[in-house]
């Protein structure tokens, strides 16, 4: 619904400006002739047009060389409506109707809204996954930095919180029209699931992004490797990939045997060594599990450290995917085309008084200030950097005799750090195989309740 009242708001403001311009949608589907009229359809009414006439057509909208057309088809191919109250459905519809999209106050009220909407999916279970803390998404970009002219992706872009930042990073540099244009297009996306991309369409078109395109709805781990040509190589990569989680039978297939698991953050940090240009920065969320793991994890890491020069980890401490994950993360930035010599790390503290996040108290972009004011210029290989009682740096020789262990604790704080390795490994090992075992239990479920349904139908 937002993502049609939004689009609906932005045809009327172009309509203004362009006598020629032609809506890819016939008049009966658009927003502004069924939806409207507060007084309008409502009840089995509907109902009965939303599910056999809006949805229906638009998964199959005519237009096949119209982008937008393209999208909106992409967005709703995979859309089913889940309300099955006519009357409720047209009380939703009246509350959209009083925003406008083309007033800048509703639009920035409602862009706060929707922020509070995807952190809320936090808590919703599964969907937790799509979220990744504001402050997070944006210290990962900023420092990153990507320019004017760059190409961006980000390969697993759930609701679309890293390119959303990355647009408003890129717009702060844009000083004429022509700027402003070369944005539309120097970003791309792809999320597997569809409730998360539709949020993703939605939010990039509510922050000024005509036709977003250039984020696809697809598994972007189902590709062979081989097969992602150089052209497709980009600048910058920032994105925060599934972890603790398994992908389907025969997608490690895609991958070269050394690096062959169906552990998703491994092969996606596979995947970003390849999609990289010589030169190409990436900044991106990893969990320790990937840092301490052995056997494939060492082989990915081996070539990480080989073909990157993997330049600075910032640990962050427990509790910042609360309630979703209590998993520790680490924020990794590294550069393609030259090998690491040495790994800069960065222990993140909690604020003053705070013993953890939670979601009334999640972490604060405020907090990364510390990081920021050490962080350096990567240009001179980060001369200004100086070991405290945050941050260290350890040698590629030191790396390499840990069997590439990147798992490593603050020398300055004993008392903190992942604690003893072969303890945690096997805990680790468990927890995935726990994870797993509960997806597995609720895929049956799903599958019991649809096959039940179908007979009573």
């Amino acid at each position: 619904m937002f993502f049609l009242k939004i689009f609906d708001d932005r045809e009327q403001e172009i309509s203004l400006l362009r006598d020629d311009y032609k809506s890819p949608l016939p008049k009966y589907l658009r927003w502004s002739t069924w939806a409207t009229n507060d007084e309008g359809m409502t009840g089995e009414a509907l109902l009965d047009f939303v599910n056999n006439t809006l949805l229906s057509k638009l998964k199959t909208l005519a237009g096949a060389a119209d982008r937008i057309a393209g999208l909106i088809r992409m967005t709703f191919e995979d859309a089913n409506n889940y309300m099955k109250n006519g009357t409720l459905m047209r009380q939703v519809i009246n509350k959209i109707n009083a925003i406008d999209f083309n007033a800048s106050d509703d639009r920035h009220t409602f862009g706060d809204i929707y922020e509070k909407l995807l952190k809320d999916l936090q808590s919703a279970g599964n969907a937790g996954e799509f979220y990744t803390p504001r402050a997070v998404t944006q210290f990962i970009v900023e420092q990153v930095n990507p320019q004017l002219g760059e190409k961006v992706l980000d390969p697993a872009c759930g609701t679309g919180g890293f390119l959303v930042c990355a647009i408003e990073h890129l717009r702060r540099q844009a000083k004429t029209a022509a700027h402003e244009r070369k944005i539309q297009d120097c970003f791309s996306g792809i999320e597997k699931k569809h409730l998360p991309h539709v949020l993703c369409i939605t939010n990039l078109l509510l922050h000024g992004i005509d036709v977003p395109a250039n984020v696809r709805h697809d598994n972007t781990l189902a590709r062979p490797l081989r097969d992602w040509s150089p052209k497709e190589r980009v600048d910058v990569i920032v994105t925060n990939p599934p972890f603790g989680g398994m992908e389907e039978d025969g997608i490690e297939a895609n991958f070269p045997a050394e690096f062959r698991t169906r552990e998703t953050a491994d092969l996606f940090l596979v995947l970003l060594m390849k999609l990289l240009k010589p030169g190409g920065r990436a900044g991106l969320v990893l969990p320790d599990g990937t840092l301490f793991g052995e056997g494939v994890k060492t082989r990915i890491k081996e070539a990480l450290l080989t073909e990157c020069n993997l330049h600075t980890i910032v640990r962050l401490p427990n509790g910042v995917f609360n309630p979703y994950t209590g998993i520790r993360t680490n924020l990794l930035f590294f550069t393609k085309g030259a090998p690491t010599a040495h790994v800069w790390y960065y222990e993140h503290p909690y604020p003053a008084g705070a013993k953890s996040y939670n979601k009334g108290k999640p972490i604060r972009i405020e907090e990364f200030q510390a990081e920021k004011d050490w962080w350096g210029d990567e240009s001179d290989g980060f001369k200004s950097r100086k070991e405290n009682e945050f941050g260290w740096r350890v040698s590629i020789d030191q790396i390499k005799a840990g069997n590439f262990n990147l798992d490593l604790r603050n020398p300055r704080n004993a008392g903190s750090g992942p604690g003893d390795l072969s303890k945690l490994l096997p805990e680790y090992e468990q927890l995935l195989k726990q994870i797993n075992c509960t997806r597995m239990a609720i895929q049956r479920q799903l599958v019991e309740a649809s096959l039940a349904s179908g007979a009573e139908a």
